[in-house]
């Protein structure tokens, strides 16, 4: 009797990645957080310029990407906790 069972990985495709949403997850996260750490260092800001995060445009949209990043990614965001 033959067994039928293929057990041979799928092939990784371009268009096979690209349609996962595991894949688009992160980087929706990102540019969310991106976006709301724009928005936080364009409407609430540092105007003397002695906040770290907050005086710079860059590092504002830089943090608010990794907390984005953070959120999708964080153990409990994946049930674990």
């Amino acid at each position: 009797m033959e067994n039928n069972t293929n057990t041979e990985p799928k092939e990784l495709t371009l268009k096979g990645l690209l349609s996962k949403w595991t894949f688009w997850k992160p980087l929706v996260a990102i540019a969310i957080g991106g976006t709301l750490g724009f928005l936080n260092y364009y409407y609430v800001g540092c105007t003397s310029g002695s906040c770290g995060i907050t005086s710079n445009p860059y590092l504002s949209i830089a943090f608010g990407g990794f907390m984005g990043l953070f959120v999708v990614n964080s153990p409990c965001a994946k049930g674990k906790c």
